[in-house]
């Protein structure tokens, strides 16, 4: 009898539990949504001196996103709201908000990172960030980036950030922002290119040329486009392409430039296979050669020492006893 009723009151005990735990549950979120928000934490999650944004921004746009933030409770603080609006922000990746049962509302903001700035051929400009999102420049803080010029008549200065990966074909066959990001992300990540290239150039044709900061020739790496209809692999095949031509100049660079003046080529084109075709400068002159240093005669000169003995040497003469 003791043993069924044991076994009787074991569930109704786990039962009474379980209920006993979420009416806490219930009563701790009932009061937790009663609490005054009293204090607003934001933390900025930006590259390392990259600085569109910043903590006082943040703080700005979560107060301007409510009637009231500090003091409401935090059960009328729209989350949703807030994190919308931060998102909206052309500079802003990601947005987290959230609070605590001490009444702080967390705030955490994920600055992009761009990698590449595109002026068009009417002046307007756009950023694309190394995620391959779009996004607007800002009166704040201008990015030290490769810089892309020429033919070009790309529509998202005007628009808001957009995710080039998933560009529709109908965009994607007017544009080239998905080919000026896969170059800028290949001279990004090689710290080689990186250091050397800051300008590139593309013509009406789709061209692309590269501008080192030194030297002043102008290296062709032609058009950025595969041949595969799948987008993932078209990727893959354009930076394949990219990277092969690149490897090439590397090699010209490591082996053909040091026997050169730098100053000698206009053009240096990789988009033929396995060469490298230069193209010199029509008024370059070469620096003089220098001038044979003069032979010089070695004279050996040898000095006779001879040694004087005190009798020699009326000073040290010997003095005569007296």
């Amino acid at each position: 009898m003791k043993q069924k009723l044991q076994r009787l009151l074991r569930p109704a005990g786990i039962i009474l539990g379980a209920l006993v735990i979420v009416g806490l549950l219930a009563f701790s979120a009932r009061s937790t949504n009663t609490t005054p928000v009293k204090e607003l934490a934001v933390e900025v999650d930006a590259p390392e001196g990259v600085h569109f944004i910043d903590d006082n921004a943040v703080r700005e746009q979560v107060l301007a996103a409510s009637d009231a933030v500090i003091g409401a409770p935090i059960g009328d603080v729209d989350l949703v709201a807030i994190e919308e609006g931060l998102r909206h922000i052309g500079c802003v990746a990601k947005a987290n908000v959230y609070h605590t049962m001490d009444g702080t509302l967390h705030v955490k903001v994920k600055q992009r990172e761009p990698i590449v700035r595109v002026i068009n051929a009417d002046g307007s400009s756009f950023y694309i960030d190394r995620e391959g999102w779009t996004m607007p420049l800002s009166d704040n803080y201008t990015a030290r980036v490769l810089v892309v010029t020429g033919a070009l008549f790309e529509p998202f200065a005007q628009l808001p950030p957009m995710d080039l990966n998933v560009l529709g074909d109908s965009l994607r066959q007017i544009t080239r922002s998905d080919e000026i990001f896969q170059l800028a992300s290949t001279v990004v990540t090689d710290p080689v290119w990186n250091a050397l290239f800051d300008n590139a150039t593309v013509d009406a044709v789709g061209e692309f040329e590269l501008v080192p900061r030194i030297g002043g020739q102008r290296v062709k790496v032609g058009r950025l486009q595969g041949t595969s209809p799948e987008m993932k692999e078209n990727v893959r095949e354009t930076r394949e392409l990219l990277t092969a031509r690149l490897n090439k100049l590397r090699a010209f660079y490591q082996q053909g430039m040091p026997q050169s003046d730098w100053r000698m080529y206009s053009t240096i084109d990789t988009r033929f296979a396995d060469q490298v075709v230069c193209t010199r400068r029509a008024d370059y002159r070469a620096p003089p050669k220098p001038k044979p240093a003069p032979a010089t005669s070695t004279t050996t000169t040898q000095n006779t020492v001879r040694a004087q003995t005190p009798e020699s040497h009326p000073g040290l003469a010997p003095q005569q006893a007296h």
